[in-house]
C-alpha cells in the first residue's frame, strides 16, 4: 500500500510545492483551512492536472508530467467520499450502492456487496431513502458506493466536516474498521487533530501549500512546535486488557505498563491507539503517593524545549513509547529535570475521553469479521 505524491502547482496567489511517501493503510493530510489539502486530493483524484509533478500509488502511476503521463479520472479507479454524501435522492441506498459499481468493468469488480453492507453496518438501511437517513447513515452509504466501485485509493475529503459530534462518534469506528479490513489505502483529509490521531497511519501536516512534516503518526504528533498548544501530545498503541465493571473502568496494557480509562465497549485483547495530551501530563521525580490520579508510567526525560514564555515542553521516554509533558519553566527548575533523568509521567484517568481513545470494531454490529473481497 504505497503512496508517492510530489506535485508543484500554482494556481493563482496559491503556489503547491510538496512531497511525500507513504507506506500506510491510512495517511491523514492535515493542516488549516487554505493549506493545500483539497488541491492534493484534486490532483491524485484527477481533478486538476498540476503543472509539474508525479502521483503513483502502488507503483501504478497516475501522474508523471516528466513523461506526459495523466491518466484521465475513469481508469485511475480512485474512489472519493466527499463532506457531503451526495447521494441521489431518488434512489433507495441499495440503489445507490449499487451505483458505485456502475462504471467498473466486470472483470475488474472485487467488492462484493454483501461484505461492504456487512463492513459498513448498513444492512437495516438499504430499502430507505436519503432523506430518511440521519447524517452518518449517509456518510456510510456514500463510503460504501465509493467502495463498490472497487478503487485502487480511497480519497476522504474531510467526511465528518458536516457531522455533529454524536453522528461523528458513530461514524469513526466505522472509518477505522475500513483502515483494518477493507485493504484498499486511503488518504483522509481533515483540519481535525482529534480525527487524523485517531486514525491516520502516516501523517502528512500541510502549511501554506508546503510539508511541515510528515511520517508515522506518533512521531509527528511528538512534535509540539506543530500544533495548536491546547492540543499537542502524544499517540500511543495499546490493547485492552480487561473491564472493571464495578466502576466502568477498561485498562489499557502500554508499553510502559498500564493505564485505566472509561470504560472501552471492545473485548481484551483489541488493539488500540491511545492520545495523551501534553496539557494532561504532570511529572514526580518520586513514585507519587495519595494521588487520586490512576496512570502513573515510568519515564525518562528526553528533552526539553523551554521559550521566553511561562511553559516547557518536555519530550519522555516511556519504554520506547514517546510521550509530552507541558510544565512551567518554574516548575522544571524545582524538579531539577534534564535529559536522562528517570521521572514518572501522571495521567488522570479524566482526560480520556472518545475522541482519545479509537479501536476497530471487531466484526462490526454483529460481530463477524469481513473482508471486502469474496
Amino acid at each position: 500500500m504505497s503512496l508517492e505524491v510530489d506535485i508543484r502547482h500554482r494556481q493563482g496567489g496559491f503556489a503547491l510545492d510538496i512531497g511525500f511517501r507513504s507506506e500506510g493503510r491510512l495517511t491523514a493530510l492535515f493542516g488549516r483551512s487554505g493549506a493545500g489539502k483539497t488541491s492534493v486530493v484534486n490532483v491524485i483524484a484527477g481533478l486538476v492536472r498540476p503543472q509539474q509533478g508525479r502521483v503513483v500509488v502502488d507503483g501504478r502511476v497516475l501522474v508523471d508530467t516528466a513523461r506526459g503521463v495523466a491518466l484521465p479520472m475513469h481508469r485511475r479507479r480512485i474512489g472519493y467520499v466527499f463532506q457531503e454524501g451526495r447521494l441521489f435522492p431518488h434512489l433507495t441506498v441499495r440503489q445507490n450502492l449499487l451505483y458505485g459499481r456502475w462504471f467498473t468493468p466486470k472483470a475488474e469488480r472485487s467488492a462484493e456487496f454483501g461484505r461492504v453492507v456487512e463492513l459498513l453496518g448498513i444492512a437495516p438501511l438499504l430499502d430507505r431513502r436519503p432523506a430518511l437517513l440521519s447524517g452518518g447513515e449517509k456518510q456510510r452509504v456514500a463510503i460504501g458506493r465509493a467502495l463498490l466501485s472497487s478503487p485502487r485509493l480511497l480519497l476522504m475529503d474531510e467526511p465528518l466536516a458536516s457531522l455533529d459530534e454524536a453522528r461523528k462518534a458513530e461514524i469513526l469506528p466505522y472509518v477505522e474498521r475500513l483502515r483494518d479490513k477493507a485493504r484498499i489505502p486511503i488518504v483522509y483529509v481533515s483540519h481535525s487533530l482529534g480525527e487524523v490521531a485517531r486514525l491516520a497511519t502516516t501523517l502528512v501536516v500541510l502549511a501554506e501549500g508546503r510539508i511541515a512534516a510528515s511520517g508515522p503518526v506518533s512521531e509527528v504528533m511528538g512534535r509540539a512546535d506543530l500544533f495548536p498548544r491546547a492540543e499537542a501530545g502524544a499517540v500511543l498503541d495499546a490493547a485492552v486488557e480487561d473491564h472493571d465493571d464495578r466502576w466502568q473502568l477498561t485498562r489499557l496494557r502500554v508499553a510502559a505498563g498500564v493505564l485505566t480509562v472509561p470504560r472501552v465497549e471492545l473485548p481484551p485483547g483489541s488493539a488500540v491507539r491511545v492520545r495523551i495530551r501534553a496539557r494532561d501530563v504532570m511529572l514526580a521525580t518520586r513514585p507519587p503517593d495519595g494521588l487520586s490520579a490512576l496512570n502513573v508510567l515510568p519515564a525518562t526525560v528526553v528533552d526539553i524545549a523551554s521559550g521566553d514564555g511561562p511553559t516547557a515542553e518536555i519530550r519522555l521516554d516511556c519504554a520506547g513509547d514517546g510521550l509530552l509533558a507541558r510544565l512551567t519553566r518554574r516548575s522544571v527548575e524545582a524538579l531539577e529535570l534534564a535529559p536522562g533523568r528517570p521521572v514518572h509521567a501522571v495521567i488522570k484517568s479524566v482526560a480520556f475521553d472518545s475522541h482519545s481513545i479509537g479501536g476497530a470494531l471487531r466484526g462490526g454490529p454483529n460481530g463477524a469479521d469481513a473482508d471486502l473481497e469474496s
